[in-house]
């Protein structure tokens, strides 16, 4: 099982900031070591050396009968047992340590009777030089690493500042504003050294602009052969209006209707992607206006209101997104059909087989239906376009025990609903 992190763990300042001062640490560490060993090595062989130069002096002296000089004895007390066995064998050696609560070097060598002749230096000075040194070592280091992280935390926090101002543009364009941009002073001067960050930003701008041409083009070409259409379809429907009755003509005005209805879903889908469009705000009784869109569809859908409430909306344009979604259940689902008011809630659902995978992970697509439908794949496009002008919220989901559900949710203040 994972080890589950917290979110801010996951920051590139903070992994920044984490390796910074592991190295930080470990230079500083290896630094200390090899300054410690060098000064102690450097500090305990003069030491050594002096005991043993008075250690000399003091065998001869034995030697030759003369009074020793003071620091030096015979099996003085406080001498080191493995210092002691190894003159009695016959070697001579140093050693450091505690005599009568200080630091001391010591030197031994062989003397007779299984004696061992012994000097004694002290080692405070030295020992506290070295001491002075660890405690500098570790103050230089905190220092040094402190200011480190903070030069560290400034490079970082720069760099981490551009790529967060970069996603955030890139956010605004996922959501739909196509004129964001970085802007990055770097991408726009060629003198300047290129980073990384900056070749992100400009590599965002351009796909922006791009994808901000393609779109406008396709949105100007939805629109002109919208137009375009309308002048041929006035002439067809006048024509088919005085064709001779019979099932003939029944087909062809049933074919000039439908194309109609395409080419003004076209248009209105053409002026939903402008972004232009206009409330034309109203109080609205959502209750009431369910059971008139309903009776206005013709189609057998049950309409329950279980708390009615007051909206200011746009009544037209929430009418043709209620409409949608009523006329889509009955066209690509099946019976019972079922609307329901809930304060500002407004589901519709079906019993049939539920929305594709696609429509419930990223909403309805142009021109798309699956499983044979009849249609062109507009209608909840529209839906979802008159939505976002009203300021709603429309989701789409799949019942647990079958058919699509379809939310709206407007947003607002809305009061209660008062007598009709």
């Amino acid at each position: 099982m994972r080890l589950a992190l917290p979110r801010w763990s996951g920051t590139l300042a903070l992994k920044a900031a984490a390796f910074i001062t592991v190295m930080c640490c470990a230079l500083a560490a290896l630094l200390g070591i090899l300054v410690h060993v060098s000064v102690t090595n450097q500090t305990v062989g003069q030491a050594r050396d002096l005991a043993l130069s008075r250690l000399a002096d003091a065998t001869e002296a034995y030697e030759a009968g003369d009074s020793l000089l003071p620091g030096a004895g015979v099996d003085p007390p406080g001498l080191p047992t493995s210092l002691r066995a190894l003159a009695v064998a016959g070697h001579r050696g140093t050693m450091v340590a505690d005599n009568e609560g200080r630091p001391t070097m010591w030197a031994a060598g062989p003397a007779d009777h299984e004696r061992a002749l012994a000097v004694v230096v002290d080692y405070s000075q030295q020992a506290h030089t070295i001491n002075a040194l660890d405690r500098a070592i570790l103050w230089s280091s905190a220092l040094a690493i402190g200011a480190t992280l903070l030069v560290g935390a400034f490079a970082v926090t720069r760099v981490t500042r551009r790529l967060h101002a970069t996603a955030r543009v890139a956010r605004r364009i996922s959501g739909g504003d196509l004129d964001a941009r970085v802007d990055d002073p770097r991408t726009k001067d060629p003198t300047r050294p290129q980073d990384e960050v900056a070749a992100v930003a400009a590599a965002l701008d351009s796909m922006a602009a791009s994808l901000q041409g393609k779109l406008l083009s396709e949105q100007r070409f939805t629109a002109d052969v919208a137009h375009e259409l309308r002048t041929p379809l006035t002439g067809l429907h006048a024509a088919a209006e005085l064709l001779p009755p019979g099932r003939p003509t029944e087909l062809v005005r049933d074919r000039v209707a439908a194309l109609r209805t395409l080419t003004e879903d076209l248009l209105e889908i053409s002026r939903l992607d402008t972004g232009r469009e206009l409330l034309d705000l109203d109080a609205v009784s959502l209750g009431a206006l369910a059971e008139r869109v309903v009776r206005a569809s013709g189609t057998d859908t049950e309409v329950r209101v279980v708390h009615s409430v007051v909206v200011e909306t746009d009544r037209r344009r929430l009418e043709r997104v209620l409409g949608n979604l009523v006329a889509n259940a009955h066209r690509h689902g099946r019976a019972p059909v079922s609307l329901t008011v809930d304060g500002p809630t407004v589901t519709v659902r079906d019993h049939g087989d539920g929305y594709p995978e696609y429509l419930v992970e990223h909403g309805p697509q142009r021109f798309r239906t699956e499983g044979g439908s009849k249609g062109h794949g507009l209608g909840l496009t529209i839906a979802v376009g008159q939505a976002e002008v009203l300021g709603a919220e429309l989701s789409f989901r799949n019942a647990s025990d079958g058919g699509a559900v379809a939310v709206l949710t407007l947003r607002g203040s809305p009061a209660p609903d008062g007598p009709a």
